[in-house]
């Protein structure tokens, strides 16, 4: 019997035999609002993105760094609801929209019910999730509810994950694995780490699901050394520290906009290249 390809495992093998990476940029959803958010997921994918990581807001992220942990605290301020953005995510089923990838801690799962949860982010449109804090235990019996519902569950590995963890890992993700390109929290660093491509290196001998990498990516030329070794680059403090700007009043929400979306066009055209 033959498996159904998922769209997310889709995007990896229409960019794989390429040779190009899958873009794959995050923001927050509630920042600056829901509305917005909308706006701002339209203009991501007309810039080129192959996925998109929508965060849902949470007062306590794990590894998030400062820019990412301040633009949740602006969306909760925004009274950002689960339910809003799935209603959100929802009203953009008529657009042309590349496949969305919820952030999303399993506190908030578990809180608003896993059925339920895992219902509505189907019905809205999402096609995976990735939970950051989830235990191995909890993902054994999460992955099977979630394949049944058509949903891939991506989830971290660390330079620090344990071979044991890491097994884990392999054996319950689908759609691809989140690689952590330095140990610590997420932002933008000046370049990719060698013990990334080298441990990026021997899971390719593990696995044949398809490897993202984030944390730190933040500037086209982070991408050439992923180029055979990874699958997928992950941009996300490059991104929301523009709403930051907007926060601050420096800059209006068009302005935001389109700064946000000529760099993601950029670093898209720079992940497409053969």
């Amino acid at each position: 019997m033959t498996q159904t390809c998922s769209r997310i495992e889709a995007v990896f093998r229409e960019r794989g035999p390429k040779g190009q990476l899958a873009f794959m940029p995050f923001i927050a959803a509630g920042d600056p609002d829901l509305p917005r958010t909308a706006d701002l997921l339209k203009a991501l994918a007309g810039a080129g993105a192959d996925l998109i990581e929508l965060g849902f807001p949470y007062s306590d992220p794990i590894a998030d760094g400062p820019v990412i942990q301040a633009s949740y605290t602006r969306a909760l301020a925004q009274k950002t609801t689960v339910d809003g953005i799935f209603e959100m995510v929802g009203s953009l089923k008529e657009e042309s929209m590349p496949p969305l990838v919820a952030m999303v801690s399993y506190a908030i799962i578990f809180r608003h019910g896993t059925d339920r949860f895992i219902e509505q982010a189907s019905q809205a449109g999402f096609s995976g999730f990735i939970v950051p804090d989830l235990p191995s235990e909890e993902a054994s019996e999460l992955a099977p509810q979630m394949q049944a519902a058509g949903l891939d569950l991506i989830q971290l590995l660390a330079p620090t994950t344990t071979a044991q963890r890491t097994e884990s890992i392999v054996a319950h993700s689908s759609g691809f694995i989140y690689c952590i390109a330095v140990s610590g929290t997420t932002g933008e660093r000046d370049q990719v780490a060698g013990e990334l491509i080298e441990q990026l290196k021997s899971l390719k001998q593990k696995t044949k699901t398809p490897l993202a990498v984030g944390f730190g990516i933040g500037k086209p030329e982070h991408l050439d050394p992923l180029r055979g070794v990874a699958d997928g680059a992950i941009v996300g403090s490059a991104i929301v520290k523009h709403l930051q700007l907007l926060s601050d009043g420096g800059k209006s929400f068009e302005e935001t906009l389109q700064e946000i979306e000529a760099f993601a066009r950029s670093m898209a055209e720079a992940a497409h290249r053969e």
